[in-house]
């Protein structure tokens, strides 16, 4: 018996090594957000969330076949709920379960076996309603697959032949056996017999009792054992273990084999529970999603409209700003504007937006479409950490390295105001030559920054295969967080964080011509209060 809700013809494995540059993912797009409403404060949910968005598909087929289950799930939230529900019930009936299973001891295994399939089979005919109910409704081949398998492996004859044999194996009226002398007249060759027919008539009992008795004068012997025999009960018992122990095997492993289906339907549906916690999350907030179109990793696609960051809605009260675009073709986005503008953001929702693509969820948008990537990493500007050994230059290019090392092509690397550590020119000397090298290797780049020298320069260089967007900024100095198609700007307005912040006006501080040649970012903040950029 297999589920089958992850994959067409495999299990999902919890176990799965995270693909390199995780960690940085989850810092980067603040993904504990995500992964936190998709847990609802369950922490098996949540690992199971980690590893399903993490672990990313590179196969449009399999995320459409996720896709079309997870529509079933959200037309039928309650049957997904109720089927959860059950494994969730027999993972902890097992747990709860008293006695052992140890070949010494079959008494203990029998007992235990027994009690479990009891309770796994009653469940089982749960499960089997609720296919039964819900067949007809369902469109997606993973939910079909599973009811008919349900339906036809769980027949009710098979359920009925099922209970009867967890009645008998109760042996409420002894154990039937037998067994020859051996060497040393030691026994041997234990064998289970089936007992009476109990649903026979009392007349027949009476006469196959007749029978036995007559056949015992004959050709037979009892012994019987007194109460307070303990030795006699103690070989009695043993006795009795060696008749049952293969049966009491048996229905371990048989115990066994149903537990590893209910494990395996509440970790592969597990991951439908978080998209259904998500997706409520979200339309609490306003937020809306649609189910994104997966192109084949070389078709170099990224359109949208209304994408925007879940994780940012998901923390705010406020409504959050969607933008629209259309990268179809392109290998490099480059994203300039206002400080302060929804760059950073729309970076974050350009890579969750395709993690949560290629694990089958849908994305928080109104349309998505784009291309799958062998993998995604990203490259965002760290604080000052006074524990660095080196500079921050250097931490930046370590991490670089390390992307580059695990890169393959059609990857998508985010890049977040990196090499602004340094002088512009410096910086943007650096990070040129670094992106021209992704773009050979064939990786498609995202890129938020500030320096006008590394921007312009590849705008001048008419790239059929570029975008650039630039955050708004009305003329007033307010932000409206969208991004539109422009050309680079030599001023991302700095002195509007300064106005802001300050409260001082242009001209007391003289920002007007300074701005002209250096971007103000907000780290430069604190040096022109003091007068060191003057």
């Amino acid at each position: 018996m297999k589920a089958f809700l992850m994959y067409q013809n495999r299990d999902f494995n919890l176990m799965a090594v995270l693909p390199p540059g995780a960690a940085e993912l989850i810092q980067d797009l603040e993904l504990e957000t995500l992964f936190a409403a998709m847990a609802a404060r369950d922490p098996f949910l949540l690992e199971v969330a980690k590893r399903a968005v993490l672990n990313s598909l590179e196969d449009p087929e399999t995320i459409l076949y996720r896709q079309q289950i997870l529509a079933d799930c959200l037309a039928g939230p309650a049957m997904v709920h109720d089927i959860y529900r059950i494994a969730v019930d027999a993972i902890e009936h097992e747990r709860k379960a008293w006695g052992w299973m140890s070949p010494t001891y079959p008494e203990g295994t029998l007992h235990r076996s027994v009690e479990l399939l009891r309770t796994f089979i009653a469940l089982l005919r749960s499960l089997r309603q609720i296919a039964d109910a819900h067949r007809s409704e369902v469109r997606s081949d993973g939910f079909r697959q599973l009811f008919g398998m349900l339906t036809t492996e769980l027949s009710d004859d098979y359920l009925r032949i099922v209970d009867e044999h967890i009645r008998r194996l109760a042996f409420r009226h002894g154990v039937l056996m037998s067994a020859e002398l051996g060497e040393g007249n030691r026994g041997t060759r234990y064998i289970l017999r089936k007992p009476l027919d109990e649903g026979q008539s009392w007349i027949g009992r009476v006469q196959d009792w007749l029978g036995q008795v007559t056949h015992r004068r004959r050709s037979s012997y009892v012994y019987e054992v007194d109460d307070r025999d303990e030795s006699g009960l103690q070989a009695l018992s043993e006795l009795r273990g060696q008749g049952i122990a293969q049966v009491a095997s048996a229905l371990a492993q048989s115990a066994d084999h149903i537990l590893s289906f209910f494990k395996m339907l509440r970790l592969e549906l597990g991951f439908y529970v978080g998209c259904l916690n998500l997706r409520e999350s979200l339309a609490r907030k306003g937020g809306h999603v649609c189910f994104p179109e997966p192109a084949r990793a070389d078709a170099r696609a990224f359109s949208s409209r209304g994408l925007y960051d879940a994780c940012l809605c998901l923390s705010m009260e406020e409504k959050v700003i969607p933008n629209d675009v259309a990268a179809d073709g392109k290998t490099l986005v480059m994203i300039t504007g206002a400080n302060r503008g929804g760059k950073s953001t729309f970076l974050r929702s350009a890579g969750l937006s395709q993690l949560m693509m290629q694990c089958g969820m849908f994305v928080p948008a109104h349309s998505f479409l784009a291309n799958v990537c062998s993998g995604i990493f990203t490259h965002f500007k760290r604080e000052e950490d006074a524990g660095m050994k080196s500079g921050k230059l250097d931490e930046e290019l370590f991490r670089m390295s390390s992307i580059v090392e695990n890169l393959t092509p059609n990857a998508m690397v985010l890049l977040n105001e990196s090499f602004a550590s340094t002088n512009e020119r410096e910086g943007s000397e650096i990070a040129r030559q670094i992106v021209r090298a992704l773009l050979e290797s064939g990786a498609k780049v995202f890129y938020v920054t500030h320096m006008f020298d590394l921007a312009n320069g590849f705008c001048g260089a008419k790239m059929d295969t570029a975008l650039f967007l630039r955050a708004e900024r009305l003329a007033d100095g307010r932000r409206t967080f969208r991004l539109a198609e422009a050309e680079p700007l030599p001023t991302s307005y700095g002195k509007d964080l300064y106005w802001r912040i300050f409260g001082e006006s242009e001209r007391d501080t003289g920002i007007t011509s300074l701005e002209g040649r250096h971007d103000l970012g907000e780290s430069n903040l604190p040096a022109i209060k003091s007068g060191q950029l003057a």
